[in-house]
């Protein structure tokens, strides 16, 4: 019976548990779920996009840093198309420059947004720990930790249908990241899930995949709960102490 039970799942049972996960995706955050129902304003809007910045500039480091690890050339010849999605090349805009366009169609300029310096302290330890996990686990962990892209398309979709309806001042040519993200998203995820259902294939590996999974849910929830008390609690970092002269 014991062994029975270590058994491994089957490809399609351990891809449900995976997409169980989804029940936690930080489109369920009080934040998001808010922001989704139009209530947030524009103060708070812009501080989302600023620090959802922080952690778009640092994927394409995460990738970088898995590829620098990962011997299999197949799937760096499929991964280095993620470093392009955000950084972009000659000629071709990528996510990064996109996501500053929406910085500015929200009423950010494009230094105070690319000088970091809204970026919570809450926000960058959640996005520096996931950066890190991927720099210092095996590369096959890190792939399995891009899952999340599981629920991305309905994150953007939403976005693409609410936001001109409740935000209307923001400029509609700024939402073109979450257009580009749609099919991006569905295409990286095919991968990613392909070579997670085939290399964690042990009861122990694909348990340790869920938590992988979970940790990521929880660097997105976490940044989250941060813009929270900053913007909606109005308890920024140190708000309680006398500002430094």
């Amino acid at each position: 019976m014991a062994a029975m039970a270590d058994a491994p799942w089957s490809p399609e049972v351990f891809e449900a548990r995976l997409r169980a996960l989804g029940a936690r995706y930080h489109i369920h955050h009080p934040f998001h779920v808010r922001m989704y129902g139009g209530a947030l304003n524009p103060d708070q809007i812009r501080g989302w996009v600023a620090n959802r910045y922080y952690y778009q500039i640092n994927i394409p480091l995460k990738d970088a840093a898995l590829m620098a690890k990962c011997p299999d050339r197949d799937v760096r010849r499929h991964w280095v198309q993620r470093i392009i999605d955000h950084d972009g090349r000659t000629g071709e805009e990528g996510g990064i420059e996109a996501w500053i366009r929406l910085g500015e169609a929200v009423g950010l300029d494009r230094e105070t947004l690319v000088s970091q310096r809204m970026v919570l302290p809450g926000v960058r330890f959640a996005v520096d720990a996931y950066v890190n996990f991927v720099r210092q686990a095996p590369w096959e962990e890190g792939i399995c930790s891009s899952l999340t892209e599981l629920f991305a398309p309905e994150i953007h979709q939403q976005r693409l249908q609410s936001w001109p309806e409740r935000y209307p001042w923001i400029e509609a040519a700024g939402l073109q990241y979450f257009r580009n993200r749609l099919s991006e998203a569905r295409r990286d995820v095919e991968h990613g899930l392909a070579f997670t259902l085939a290399h964690f294939n042990t009861r122990p590996l694909q348990e340790r995949a869920l938590a992988i999974v979970q940790f990521k849910l929880d660097v997105l929830w976490t940044m989250l709960d941060a813009m929270t008390l900053a913007y909606e609690q109005d308890m920024p970092p140190y708000f309680n102490v006398a500002a430094p002269a």
